[in-house]
């Protein structure tokens, strides 16, 4: 069995969002699907390997953007080789850091961060399960 996993984000302002995410986190931005009134239905970023899909508030299926709630259950989690260069560009261009970058002491170098909405961001050169055998 193989599989794969990507995350889906919501912001109140999706398409400010994706601007944000390429400009500041380096994200490429790969398909964009529009919505009513300046809306984002589905939209798909890569940092490397890695796939975040930004899309507007849907009440429907209780997805609202973290402005609506009183704070976040989870951090994104994303490998970069070079997580000290990473931090001083997202710093510099508005990234609200709320971890300096530092050495972990799980075996990793990163720094956590709160982008233009307030979800939590997680730059690190840590790969989950690089450390177990089968």
């Amino acid at each position: 069995m193989t599989s794969d996993m990507s995350i889906g984000l919501t912001y109140d302002d999706a398409p400010a969002a994706i601007e944000w995410l390429c400009r500041v986190f380096g994200f490429k931005q790969r398909l964009v699907v529009p919505g009513p009134d300046g809306t984002v239905i589905h939209s798909e970023l890569t940092f490397g390997n890695a796939v975040v899909m930004v899309s507007s508030p849907k009440p429907e299926y209780c997805r609202v953007g973290p402005r609506s709630l009183t704070g976040t259950s989870q951090t994104v989690c994303v490998f970069t080789d070079d997580p000290d260069s990473h931090y001083e560009h997202a710093k510099t261009n508005g990234a609200e850091v709320v971890q300096e970058i530092a050495d972990a002491n799980f075996g990793c170098r990163g720094y956590m961060v709160r982008d233009l909405e307030g979800h939590g961001w997680f730059f690190s050169n840590y790969r989950p399960g690089e450390h177990w055998s089968d």
